[in-house]
């Protein structure tokens, strides 16, 4: 049996094996493990995040917590206090965007539900505590500011283009700076430009994450963000039935290409709750995209049914007020904080390939 000062010894040095989620550190190297207090075997602190964690802060602090209480009998409970950690992001690539995750949503087709997808993540990791901006980077077809209602020209300011807000998100699309209905026919050079302006001239901030919308298919954007900047990954957006499948393969094969990591397959339009009779119909099938993912080797990020208010409501630019609806937001939550585990994981994958002695 320990008594409390060895116990704080022992407690203190097995954070050595317990990751901070943003940077992937041990917790004993980066001092966010603080207040430490144990008095007869029991044991509080505090625990400091980032806003890049906060969509899993509370799952880190329990899971903190069932940690300490599993070094040693002497420990009798432990209290965990959760508390918010500053830390500045520098510029990133050569175009000086302050962005700590930059993150693709792509799809190996048009249909699949990418654009709202991509728009319901992005709000759902600001409303769980992260900075987040959106980015429409589907050029020939920007969908983004009209399922969120947002309307306007953007202005610059100081040399730099202000995004129009979706109240404290930054977003930027070309549907901004288009007419209503206007085609873009734009050749390879013209689209690279405009990816490099929104993201090197746009007034972002700070960002936790940096969501964009990617066009549909495997055209030259991956590409070129490729070699703009370092992607934190993409995430494939694709539909259960085996033709959409097989597309959403192509878009997998295109971010390994350009050797974006892949950070997980959601599976949308994964079935149907029929609101008349409580049952749910398996329309485009179901769980083709968990088999193409388990196939892979790549995270499973989680299935999103078919919501019919929440088409509606999209249709109508309200898809952040829909997505107030616990129904319609639950799927969209749990997508979110899957994304943040996997992000953690390669954070923790890359502190530990960083740590490596060099023979």
């Amino acid at each position: 049996m320990h008594d409390d000062l060895q116990l704080d010894a022992l407690l203190k040095s097995s954070l050595d094996n317990f990751k901070d989620p943003d940077s992937g550190r041990p917790l004993s190297k980066t001092g966010q493990v603080t207040d430490w207090s144990i008095s007869n075997g029991h044991v509080t602190c505090k625990l400091s995040l980032t806003s890049h964690s906060q969509p899993i802060a509370q799952e880190t602090a329990d899971s903190l917590k069932d940690y300490l209480q599993s070094q040693s009998e002497g420990v009798h409970g432990v209290s965990v206090t959760l508390a918010k950690l500053y830390r500045p992001i520098p510029p990133i690539g050569q175009i000086g965007l302050k962005a700590r995750s930059v993150i693709a949503v792509g799809a190996g087709k048009g249909g699949v539900g990418k654009s709202t997808l991509a728009a319901s993540l992005a709000i759902m990791l600001e409303k769980l505590g992260s900075r987040v901006g959106l980015m429409d980077a589907d050029v020939y077809g920007p969908s983004v500011p009209h399922l969120l209602g947002l309307a306007g020209r953007p202005e610059i300011t100081d040399g730099k283009i202000q995004p129009i807000m979706s109240k404290t998100m930054p977003v930027m699309s070309m549907g901004f700076l288009l007419e209503k209905d206007q085609a873009v026919v734009w050749r390879g050079p013209m689209l690279h430009g405009s990816i490099q302006q929104f993201l090197r001239d746009t007034a972002w901030g700070e960002l936790d994450y940096l969501i964009i919308d990617m066009p549909p298919g495997t055209g030259d954007v991956a590409l070129t963000l490729s070699q703009m900047l370092p992607l934190a990954g993409a995430v494939i957006v694709c539909t259960p039935q085996e033709v959409a499948l097989l597309d959403a393969g192509k878009a997998i094969a295109m971010f390994e290409k350009t050797k974006v990591p892949l950070l997980g397959i959601v599976e949308n339009m994964s079935g149907f709750l029929c609101p008349d009779n409580g049952k749910t119909y398996d329309i485009f099938g179901r769980g083709g995209a968990r088999s193409k993912a388990e196939s892979l080797g790549i995270p499973f990020l989680g299935e999103v049914p078919i919501h019919i208010p929440l088409r509606a409501e999209s249709d109508e630019g309200r898809l952040r007020e829909a997505l107030e609806d616990p129904v319609a937001s639950k799927p969209f939550e749990a997508v979110a904080r899957a994304l943040v585990r996997s992000l953690a994981d390669c954070a923790s994958q890359q502190s530990q390939i960083a740590s490596l002695p060099v023979l």
